[in-house]
């Protein structure tokens, strides 16, 4: 069902930014309402779309453009996900609330998860310019992924997320892992072509995803590069031997992990494989990996706000 509530009308000429709220994301329903009365109160004019459907995300954006300044969206990763084209194609800055279960990419971008100082990110902060991955037509900001992953991202059902918040994914995780098989694929950059068997074969374009794991340690949104791994293991519990440095994304020393860095890539397998960007099961294999630099403008704390919330505690 389709809702517009148009927040704080005067004579004073207000910024003006499309709020899109997931009405399935973990936090949405709770929170969403002193959203909407902080950002009013820091002096934004809000016009509130509720996306019961995926698609209403980019109809909402095209539909709006010339009526906004930007588009905040109130959700987790995967709502996220769904609006990149309409904002890339439509050049609306994004600001973000997040209020889904990972938040991997409010967490890249050091956006705090308290509720009032996200708003006053949005309202208060600076615009920069990131990054995008793209695989196979599609767009993505943390990772995409080949293998358990996928399985993973199939079990993760929104029952789970919400009983367990981002505990979900470390339980899902060990509910997968036996039951995921190696497969052979081929990895082809600069030239060079390797054959592989993996578990999984992750291309970040962020720093974090998964609900707590790191791409690599040095990695930043705005570095013009991916970052790839292969988990190059015989047997699925091996696993938990390398979780420390998945977590960290220190992989060095490390037996059992491939990794690249580059800005294209390309990854070939025998059969068709699923693809899995940002939580969703967007493309197959074959896939060719690129990195768009400076693709998307989104709205983050300024370097005053950022210190102020380190001092306060990362929770903020």
């Amino acid at each position: 069902m389709e809702e517009n509530i148009v927040l704080n009308k005067t004579k004073k000429q207000l910024k003006k930014s499309l709020l899109l709220a997931n009405p399935h994301a973990r936090l949405v329903h709770k929170n969403l309402p002193n959203a909407l009365k902080y950002l009013q109160e820091l002096g934004l004019e809000i016009l509130y779309q509720e996306t019961e459907s995926p698609l209403d995300v980019g109809k909402f954006i095209y539909k709006y453009q010339d009526l906004v300044d930007f588009v905040i969206v109130a959700g987790g990763d995967g709502t996220l996900n769904l609006a990149i084209e309409a904002l890339v194609e439509t050049g609306l800055p994004l600001g973000i609330l997040p209020l889904g279960t990972a938040n991997d990419l409010a967490k890249t971008l050091e956006i705090p998860v308290n509720l009032e100082a996200a708003c006053r990110a949005i309202a208060t902060g600076k615009k920069h310019y990131i990054d995008l991955g793209w695989v196979n037509g599609k767009y993505f900001f943390n990772v995409a992924s080949i293998g358990l992953s996928v399985d993973i991202t199939r079990k993760l059902t929104k029952e789970v997320k919400h009983r367990w918040g981002v505990f979900a994914y470390a339980i899902t995780a060990v509910g997968t892992l036996l039951k995921s098989k190696i497969f052979s694929a081929e990895i082809r950059f600069e030239g060079v072509s390797k054959r592989v068997k993996t578990l999984q074969i992750a291309v970040g374009n962020g720093r974090h995803y998964g609900g707590g794991m790191t791409i690599a340690h040095d990695a930043s949104i705005d570095d013009q590069r991916l970052d790839l791994y292969s988990l190059e293991i015989k047997h699925c519990w091996q696993l938990i031997a390398l979780l420390p440095a998945l977590h960290l994304g220190r992989y060095e020393k490390t037996f059992g992990i491939r990794t690249l860095s580059g800005s294209e890539m390309e990854v070939f397998t025998s059969k068709a494989y699923p693809i899995n960007t940002d939580g969703e099961v967007t493309a197959y294999t074959p896939a060719l990996f690129k990195v768009i630099p400076k693709a998307l403008a989104v709205i983050i704390p300024t370097e005053k706000q950022a210190a102020i919330l380190k001092l306060r505690g990362a929770s903020l």
